[in-house]
Formats: structure tokens, sequence, C-alpha cells
């Protein structure tokens, strides 16, 4: 019995052996890519000998650089799934006009100068001359990605993130016409490409918030939006908005829409001028900027769609004073308008504007902010637009930032985190989101 044990452990002792023996020599025979190790299972290597030339055009083993793009892709997919998702009805204001010396070759809008009083004798008590970059900028609050510029792709990537960590589905983008710029920066168009692609990777959508520059009219306005639905509109991140007639159409911000009187308005957006925009390719939703309540009556005899409130500092004019929003709101149900109340962290431009002190708002380490979020979901908006993703020299932005210590004393988040804003947004994107369902039933 015991010899039978030796015979059989011997026995197994040798087939083992060459298990492992027979292993070693086909490891050592098989290329370290061959689809034979391959994760999606065991092929067979095709015969290169009986391929035609369509075959060779469009092989199907796997390829290296197709792979990594594929794990590339999985682990966006994976991170994407770690954010909320995007609320497009939740609209952030962005601009892409900073730069630096990397990018730019210098600084740009961070150097901004300190803007004088109109009265020249308040003027003479207060500091004028431009910030010097990096360490003095012209904002109250620094960014944790420090004085950057818009043409950087990874501060465009991180900007993504942050906007789909606060669940915001669309940015609109303060935009000039190509070679058009305002009074302290460069012209921004030729970035719009970049941030399509990118925020088109973070399943965020982008409108165009178009800014007044020098013989604004209704005519330049037709070549305006007909350039960006031509170079833009077919992109997959370009925001476009279903009406309750079925139609599948761009939204348009249009900034300091009163500069252009509604007879001139109405050439444009009015179905019986025989140059309007309407019933063309290049029909749209326009929201025009209500600052006085006399402009309800012009926004809406100028055949605007709609109409947004803009500023983030509570009681600075008549659209931005939030005890207004639900007449307001009223007034656009009883006429057909888009109702979009714009709300804010809070607001300091004193870095720019010394002198302007009556228009801060503090931020109350986030409640200013709950506070004007609450008060827009109360008067049931169509949309929400906040300001500002990063209009830095207001202090309206919800970007994250750091505390920075030197000579320039700068304002930060603490005792709260750089994400705080962010955060807040988020859980105000979801209560708005559960309340447009209850609306709508």
């Amino acid at each position: 019995m015991a010899r039978f044990r030796r015979k059989t452990c011997i026995a197994l002792v040798v087939l083992v052996l060459l298990v492992l023996t027979l292993t070693v020599v086909l490891k050592a025979l098989t290329p370290e890519d061959s689809p034979f190790i391959s994760p999606v299972g065991v092929q067979l290597l095709p015969d290169k000998k009986n391929r035609s030339p369509i075959n060779e055009e469009h092989d199907d083993t796997p390829d290296r650089s197709k792979m990594g793009e594929s794990d590339r892709s999985d682990k966006l997919q994976a991170a994407l799934r770690k954010f909320p998702p995007p609320n497009y009805y939740l609209h952030a204001f962005y601009y892409v006009w900073y730069g630096n010396p990397k990018f730019d070759g210098k600084y740009i809008h961070w150097n901004h100068p300190q803007l004088p009083h109109w009265d020249l004798k308040v003027a003479q008590g207060y500091p004028q001359g431009r910030h010097i970059p990096p360490d003095d900028i012209g904002a109250n609050f620094y960014p944790s990605l420090g004085a950057y510029s818009s043409r950087d792709p990874s501060v465009i990537e991180s900007h993504m993130q942050q906007l789909r960590t606060a669940a915001i589905g669309v940015l609109g983008v303060s935009w000039y016409p190509p070679n058009m710029n305002d009074d302290n920066g460069e012209p921004v168009d030729d970035i719009v490409p970049l941030l399509l692609e990118v925020a088109h990777k973070y399943h965020i959508k982008v409108a165009f918030h178009i800014e007044p520059y020098k013989d604004r009219d209704e005519v330049s306005m037709f070549a305006n939006v007909k350039y960006i639905i031509d170079k833009y509109g077919e992109h997959p991140a370009f925001f476009k908005y279903r009406t309750n007639a079925g139609k599948l159409l761009p939204l348009f911000y249009v900034y300091d829409s009163y500069l252009i009187n509604s007879e001139q308005w109405a050439k444009l957006l009015k179905h019986t001028e025989s140059n309007s925009i309407r019933n063309t390719p290049y029909d749209a939703i326009f929201i025009a900027l209500l600052v006085e309540e006399k402009h309800k009556r012009d926004i809406l005899t100028a055949g605007f769609d709609g109409l947004y409130t803009y500023f983030a500092t509570n009681g600075f004019s008549y659209g931005s004073t939030q005890r207004n929003w639900e007449s307001i709101k009223a007034f656009c149900e009883d006429n057909n308008l888009i109702f979009i109340p714009s709300v804010g962290p809070g607001y300091i431009d004193t870095s720019i504007r010394p002198w302007n002190f009556q228009n801060t708002r503090n931020r109350i380490n986030g409640k200013y902010y709950e506070t004007s979020l609450s008060a827009a979901l109360q008067a049931r908006p169509d949309f929400i637009s906040i300001t500002s993703f990063n209009e830095w020299h207001e202090g309206s932005q919800i970007e994250m930032a750091v505390p920075k210590t030197g000579q320039t004393v700068y304002l930060d988040y603490l005792p709260n985190k750089p994400a705080i804003y962010l955060e807040i947004t988020r859980k105000w994107a979801s209560i708005f989101g559960g309340e447009r369902h209850k609306w709508q039933d």
C-alpha cells in the first residue's frame, strides 16, 4: 500500500513538471500582444496570405493606438460616472478673455486697470493704474489655477470638470465677433473650437452670450448669428432648445440688448419684417437683458423670446432685485416669454472699481448664494443662469479659489474648501430638477 502511494506521488510530480515545462515553452513562443492573450477572449490569428486589399484596409487585429484610445475613453466614462448628471436648464456665464505669457505672450485681463470714478473729485481719492500679475491680479479672490490662460487646454479641462462637479449643463460663453474684443482683452472667437471639443467630452453644451461691440445693430447681429450657426451649429456641444412648437433652435443671450432700440430689434426679430431672421435657417431663441422695469415692454415690442437678469447684486437693478422675480415671471407667462433669473454667490469688484463698495454683496459662507437660488426657484423659472463661473473681476465666480498671501490682500472661501460653491450649485441643481418635474405634472 505504501509502495503504491509512493508510485502515485512520483507520477503526479512528473505530470506537474511536464505541465510546467509545456507552459514555459508556449509562453516563450507566444508574442506579448498576440490575440491569444487579448482580454476580449481567445481568437485565432488571421491568415494574412488569404487577405484581399480591402481586408488589409479593415484590419480587425488589435491596434495599440486604438486600444490606447479605447482605454482613455473607458477611463473618461468611468470618471464621468462619478459626476452628477448635467442639468441643461442650469446655465453658467463663462469668460475666455484671460491670458498669460506662456500661452498668449503676455498677461491679459489679470492686469486689469483700476477704473476711475466718473466724478473727478471722487476719482482723486482712489488708486489708479494697472495690476501686476501673477501675484497682483485684477480680482478680490485668487483662482486655484493661478493667473491662467483661457487658451490652455488643461485649464479648459479643469473648468469642465468643475462644471460637471456642479451639475451645470450649459455654459454661456462671452463672445465677440472675429477680430473684436472688449476694452481690456484680445479676440476670443478662435478659442471656441477647443472649448466645444472639451465641453463635448464632458457632455456639457455651449450657448453664446453676445457682448456689445462698436456699431452693433440688427444687421450686424444677423451676420453674427449666421456666422456662429454656420461655423459651430453642427457641433454636438452646440446648445439647442426644443420650443413648444417642436423646433430645435439655438439660444443666444444678448448682453446690454437695451443699447439698440426696440424698433431696430423688431426688424431682426419680428416675423412680419422683410429682413427678419425668423423662419430662416438662422432662426433662434433670443434672450434680452432686463435692467429697468420699462425694458419689459421694450423686450416684448422688439420680438425677443425671453429675458434674463444677469447681475449678481440683489437690488442693483430692477431685474436683479429678487423680490421682483415673481412679478417678472408673471409678465413672461402672460406674454409667452422665457424667464431666466440670474443668481450669484456674491459680488465685489473693488479691485478694479475701488470706489464701488455700495454694490458689494458678502458671500456669508454661501448663504447669499443659497438665498438667491431659493428666490429663483420660488419664481418657477424656465432656466436659471449663474453669474458667474469665472468673472473674477467682479467677484461673482463659483470657480475654485484658494487663500493667497503677499503684498496684495485677497479674500477666500475659508472656512470652507475651494469647491464649496460648486457643491452648493450641485445641491440646488438637483432641487431644481426635482421641482421642474413637479411643475410639469
